[in-house]
């Protein structure tokens, strides 16, 4: 890592920065400061303790503070960590443990018959140590760790070592563990470096408050901590708790999906929150509404910094703080430009680089690209081709070099013999003033092959369905051509997401067909 020489992986971030700043906070949450000196500690002896253990070590809880320290105890003992979801059902859970694999798994108490359900399913042995946070009164890891302590791990963390096993959201297929080398964290800090528009410093305060599962929740706030910075962590995110938090935490830089700005935005409490310690909020996981945008500049006030990224590349695109401010108003729906390190290609589907302005495949080559999926050689080799990575976005870049996406390939709708990108719809849609959001998938139709179907949510809540949607598709012709304008609305109050903010379109199509079938 580039701006410390002692730092090379990411067991050695506690270790370097309580030699320097030992009292400084390192990590807080609720009422809890624990400083460098302190965190190394506790990484040293539960380092110690993993040592023994043959495989790799699991997690499962909210926001607290065991997950750093166990994140890099289990680095240093030369093990990956794999955060699972705890959204999921027992069946879910139990097929991404046991792919995984871990010898021991940590579990908030709170998650403890959950994960015992799963690991009862296992054919192998996994030892779940369940522990109260150190939020809470007498909390924390020292009552399993007491009488484990021993020597320190005869490993030295290299490079080429597994520090995360990080599993895709499953909007399509099953679930598959991304394996990030050290590397690719010690290449991410370098591209950040590099890259203009990114500064940190050991006064930023990183606000955590997306799911530690997700890359948006573990990966982005680590620059904090590389710089001997502070990471303030909410358990999870609810909109009123989150604006308290701002202004308690004071926060410099922070990390929210697109639907966690919107809510927060929609909050009473937002206009009267002291947002001024904010510096960059950055969000991920989709575009959000030029509206939204426009908005957040308003009542937030910071700039504001799009990544485009996936589980296997980490982060790919950037949409810098001016381009959220241009007045070219489709450049603030792109998803940017390849962040440094980063090369970004669109191709047809035999590789061959299209035309500019065509759409293409979008793959990517990076030094921070997943070492491949865990235990599954077969699907790595499908997706990473002649070093390149297939992300399974199409998309076309712009005059200006920015990017945009239109659908993923999977998702691409073909009506009447034309492909329509679920996107296009989207946007347009979205620019009615009634409409919140917008989600468009096709459902097998017998005259259209398939029939573009939108789900919205409106901003008013409930609305009269028939005429509402005759109102929109008036709407979408401005727009879009009359073969893409949806065939038919459903309004909804909610959309199914996953953790990191996508739709799932699967469950979408599965919905738009019962109800088709209920209707025949």
């Amino acid at each position: 890592m580039w701006l410390h020489r002692e730092i090379r992986t990411l067991p050695d971030i506690p270790s370097y920065w309580a030699k320097q700043t030992p009292n400084k906070v390192a990590i807080r949450a609720d009422r809890v400061a624990i400083t460098y000196a302190q965190l190394e500690a506790d990484v040293a002896s539960l380092a110690a303790a993993l040592a023994p253990k043959t495989a790799n070590v699991g997690f499962i809880g909210t926001n607290v503070p065991e997950f750093w320290t166990i994140w890099f105890a289990a680095g240093r003992a030369g093990r990956a960590l794999v955060p699972f979801n705890w959204r999921s059902p027992v069946p879910e859970l139990a097929e991404v443990v046991a792919d995984a694999a871990p010898s021991i798994i940590f579990a908030e108490r709170c998650f403890e018959g959950v994960i015992g359900e799963a690991v009862e399913q296992l054919s192998f042995d996994a030892e779940v140590v369940p522990f109260e946070s150190v939020t809470s009164e007498s909390g924390g890891l020292s009552t399993w760790l007491a009488g484990k302590l021993g020597p320190a791990p005869d490993h030295k963390p290299t490079g080429e070592d597994i520090a995360l096993i990080a599993y895709t959201s499953g909007t399509t297929g099953h679930p598959k563990g991304a394996m990030v080398r050290q590397e690719a964290f010690d290449l991410a800090f370098l591209s950040d470096d590099l890259e203009p528009t990114i500064v940190w410093d050991d006064q930023d305060v990183a606000m955590m408050a997306m799911p530690n599962f997700h890359l948006a929740g573990s990966w982005v706030p680590l620059p904090a901590l590389y710089h001997g910075g502070t990471v303030a962590m909410l358990p999870t995110f609810e909109p009123y708790a989150y604006l308290d938090a701002v202004e308690t935490y004071r926060p410099t830089v922070a990390c929210l999906v697109p639907t966690a700005i919107q809510s927060l935005l929609d909050c009473p409490n937002a206009t009267r929150t002291d947002f001024s310690s904010l510096r960059t909020l950055i969000y991920a996981g989709s575009p959000m509404p030029v509206t939204t945008i426009d908005r957040a500049i308003s009542v937030i006030g910071c700039e504001l910094r799009q990544f485009y990224g996936t589980t296997e590349s980490y982060i790919v695109t950037i949409l810098r703080p001016d381009d959220h401010t241009s007045k070219q108003s489709d450049i603030k729906s792109s998803c940017g430009k390849p962040i440094p390190l980063v090369q970004v290609r669109l191709v047809d589907p035999e590789g061959q680089d299209v035309e500019d302005g065509q759409i293409g495949h979008l793959i990517v080559r990076s030094p921070m690209l997943m070492a491949g999926y865990h235990g599954k050689a077969h699907e790595s080799s499908e997706v990473i081709r002649d070093g390149w990575y297939w992300t399974g976005d199409l998309g076309y870049m712009s005059p200006s070099g920015h990017y945009f996406l239109v659908d993923r390939a999977k998702d691409l709708i073909v009506t009447g013999g034309e492909n329509v990108y679920s996107v296009e719809v989207e946007r347009a849609l979205e620019r009615h003033p009634s409409v919140a959001v917008a989600a468009v998938v096709g459902i097998p139709d017998a005259r259209w092959v398939e029939a573009v179907t939108a789900f919205v949510i409106p901003k008013s809540g409930a609305v009269e369905a028939a005429s509402f949607a005759a109102e929109l598709r008036d709407h979408c012709r401005q727009f879009i051509a009359s073969y893409k304008v949806p065939k038919s609305f459903h309004f909804v109050d909610y959309l199914p997401m996953t953790p990191s903010g996508k739709i799932r379109k699967q469950e979408l199509r599965k919905l738009a067909a019962e109800t088709l079938a209920e209707t025949r």
